[in-house]
């Protein structure tokens, strides 16, 4: 990290000196592989949105403390009811606000934008083509200022998508700022403003960090300066809850982006959740019902025309339902190829938007004032080449057949008259010259095979693919949804014009499957994407051949890198641990892992106030083992795990004994509340202990979780690294394999940096070799 406080972000790659003695991937576990060079390390900063953040873990682990255990007994039937019934309320609630929040930013959008092109076509129509591009980029300039200073100067992390930290969240990593009330109002704002600017950028990727905000904010009762303190609510004040309403949160979004239930669910299970069960997916898809509900509502009163210029369009919803899907054994090899040609372009954009992404953070280093400009910028040749690329396209009359009016400068439409005569329309300013939603709308309307010409779709394609890379990465709210299907539909309908009269597929369906294929290819997403893709044309009978696409993209692009997302996961620093361990971490012991990290820092049960202020003062460890019976005759007995919340908690309330005794169980009720335990305060920076408090003694058995996990000394890292994300834990005990006497129960604690495959390879360079592709 620089002086600025920026994070540097660099090339993952190892240079550690090569090994020659032996290979081992063929060495056993009983053959150690301690040829370390330096300890193990981690720098515990991430970019989180576009600010930099001190990155912990969270607790998703029940801490089972005397306190715990006396709240879980006490529990009465009203309060299990209670509970129950709160979780489903929230989660009711959760797609109720996203709902209504996705409703203001389609009507906002719509109407701005609407208002915005009426304007320009006016001039148009008057032949003033300066004028009109004058307040087309004036407007866009001005739309793009107020979502760039909101992000910038309020909420750095309402900046991107916020997908790659919502996965991050539901992994087990504290995303601070993430989910805060500035940041969701920032979000909105922005992304009305981004959307409306028409920057290549969807609001899809913001609608599901809304979701994730609004779940967040209703679990702990409001902003962090103004919770309500009610009652029922200390059920969620603690990780685990407040993950499983966060992943309602998310799945609502893309419900309300695509108007697609099923398909929000299988997103958050797909994509971002990394913990799931039965229960979960019930009220994940009772709140995406919700959502519907009230898309719904909102779509019946707008076909009443109270919602100004919002008309059919708005919410991308592509009924196809009434088109004859048909397709034999001829169209196989279209069909693979709009598969392989997804994979190979999907590949190939992550591989270049990883590139633009790092040339962005050089620049965002210099300042917020860089951050501003680079997002003018982007929507200045946004804006020219929207209006000023449709002049090369060539002029085509209107066929007389068709019901749909021909020409017209009105805001949306399927024949924009632009710079044409009379009969004639412009095909290359009907899909630029309108919202995004409106122009994926177009390039994906049926029966029409001519109404595209080819050097249009290739200029529309070619204009898509620079605008992808460029304007993803700039201080504005922003989706990738979107761009991707742009460029996916693009290619998908030159594939269905160039093959004419040789397949029996609509070319409006060829763009469907063209920009399925590539969300494939660059999110490699199956399951969820078919659902969403069924829903949004609502034809059945495309599900065949969508599958068939979606498993070719997604197979040729997982051979050429990783997806989207977790390429941004990597270049943000996030710790994500992904699902499957590396091949060589099953020829590494957590002993042996252990070995490369210092001392482990220790407690006893009955401990010194000063020792404790001096561990918390000279360690940032977030947790230490307590240990009981340190003579010779009796033996050590590791009792439990101790948070350093909890420390903190203990110094701040005084609860100090003036000798070193056991306390009754009444005592520590009458100190703490299991709400209070659950809280996450660990600012010792605050806390003044006296020097005749430091003589004083602190019973820790109350506040101990006495079931911590633990692993034997000779279990793989492997095995060890699949528990770790499996359970959702914070901190892992490494245990002895022989317990003699005089010997600690404890030799350490791994975290969830030890386990990242990078930082094993800084203390294990000779495995460097011998990195997956991955990894590279």
């Amino acid at each position: 990290m620089d002086e600025d406080g920026n994070l540097q972000i660099s090339n993952s790659n190892y240079n550690g000196e090569e090994e020659e003695e032996g290979d081992p991937e063929n060495n056993t576990l009983n053959q150690p592989l301690l040829k370390r060079h330096r300890t193990l390390s981690s720098t515990p900063l991430a970019l989180v949105g576009a600010k930099v953040s001190h990155i912990e873990s969270l607790d998703y682990e029940i801490n089972e403390n005397d306190l715990f255990k006396h709240d879980w007994r006490s529990r009465s039937k009203t309060q299990v009811f209670q509970y129950i019934f709160l979780k489903w309320t929230l989660a009711c609630l959760v797609g109720l606000f996203t709902g209504l929040i996705a409703t203001l930013i389609n009507l906002a959008v719509e109407n701005i934008a609407g208002y915005k092109l009426l304007a320009v076509g006016y001039y148009i129509g008057q032949d003033r083509f300066w004028t009109g591009l004058m307040i087309f980029t004036g407007a866009n300039l001005g739309l793009t200022l107020v979502a760039t200073v909101l992000v910038v100067y309020f909420a750095p992390t309402a900046a991107g998508p916020g997908i790659p930290e919502i996965k991050a969240y539901l992994n087990g990593i504290d995303t601070p700022n993430m989910f805060g009330f500035t940041t969701m109002m920032v979000k909105i704002v922005g992304s009305i403003g981004a959307v409306a600017a028409g920057l290549d950028l969807g609001k899809e990727g913001p609608l599901v960090h809304i979701g994730s905000c609004i779940a967040s904010l209703l679990g702990q009762g409001g902003p962090d300066n103004h919770r309500i303190k009610w009652r029922w609510l200390r059920y969620f004040n603690n990780d685990r809850d407040r993950r499983d309403l966060i992943t309602c949160g998310s799945a609502s979004g893309v419900c309300a982006a695509f108007r697609s239930p099923v398909g929000g669910v299988l997103f958050a299970l797909e994509e971002v959740a990394t913990w799931w069960r039965s229960a979960l997916l019930w009220r994940t898809f009772f709140s995406t019902a919700v959502v519907v509900v009230v898309l719904r509502a909102f779509i019946e009163i707008c076909n009443s025309g109270k919602c100004g210029l919002f008309g059919s369009g708005g919410l991308i919803m592509f009924d196809v339902s009434h088109v004859e899907v048909r397709y034999h054994a001829a169209d196989i090899f279209p069909v693979t190829l709009i598969g392989v040609f997804g994979g190979i372009l999907g590949s190939l954009y992550n591989h270049l938007l990883h590139k633009v992404l790092r040339l962005y953070n050089l620049i965002n280093q210099k300042g917020k004032i860089h951050k501003v400009l680079l997002s003018l910028g982007v929507s200045l040749f946004t804006s020219v080449c929207l209006y000023g690329l449709p002049f090369l396209a060539e002029c085509k009359p209107c066929n007389p057949s068709i019901d749909e009016m021909c020409p017209t400068n009105g805001r949306s439409g399927n024949f924009k008259q632009f710079n044409c005569p009379n009969g004639y329309y412009n095909d290359l300013a009907t899909l630029l010259l309108t919202t995004n939603d409106d122009a994926v709308r177009n390039i994906f309307s049926s029966n029409t095979p001519n109404e595209f010409g080819m050097v249009s779709l290739w200029i529309f394609f070619g204009l898509y693919c620079i605008l992808g890379l460029i304007t993803f990465g700039i201080a504005t709210p922003s989706g990738l949804f979107l761009p991707i299907i742009l460029m996916g539909s693009a290619y998908g309908r030159m594939l269905g014009t160039a093959m004419g009269s040789y397949t029996n597929i609509d070319q409006g369906l060829y763009a469907v499957l063209g920009a399925a294929s590539l969300m494939a290819g660059s999110m490699r997403m199956t399951v969820s994407l078919c659902v969403i893709f069924l829903e949004l044309t609502n034809n059945l009978l495309l599900l065949p051949i969508t599958m068939f696409v979606l498993l070719i993209a997604k197979t040729v692009g997982d051979s050429f890198n990783l997806s989207i997302y977790e390429i941004i996961l990597h270049l943000k620093g996030l710790p994500f641990l992904e699902a499957n361990p590396e091949p060589w971490m099953r020829n590494l012991t957590v002993g042996e892992l252990n070995d490369a990290k210092p001392p482990v820092v220790t407690l006893n049960g009955v401990e010194k106030v000063a020792n404790i202020v001096d561990v918390l003062r000279n360690t940032t460890h977030n947790a230490f083992p307590v240990l009981d019976g340190t003579d010779q005759t009796t033996g050590t007995e590791l009792h439990g795990l101790i948070l350093r919340a909890h420390l903190v908690k203990v110094l701040k309330k005084r609860w100090f004994l003036n000798e070193k005794r056991r306390t009754e169980e009444w005592e520590v009720r009458e100190k703490f509340t299991p709400v209070e335990l659950a809280e996450r305060e660990d600012n010792f920076d605050d806390v003044a202990i006296t020097s005749s408090e430091m003589q004083l003694y602190v019973d820790l058995h109350p506040l101990t979780n006495t079931t911590p996990y633990t692993v034997v000394q000779s279990m793989s890292v492997a095995k060890a690294l699949v528990l770790f994300r499996s359970v959702g834990l914070r901190h892992l005990l490494v245990v002895p394999k022989i317990q003699a006497s005089g010997m600690s129960p404890v030799i350490g604690i791994l975290t969830r940096q030890d386990l990242r495959a990078y930082n094993i390879l800084q203390a294990f360079p000779h495995l460097d070799k011998h990195k997956s592709g991955k990894l590279r």
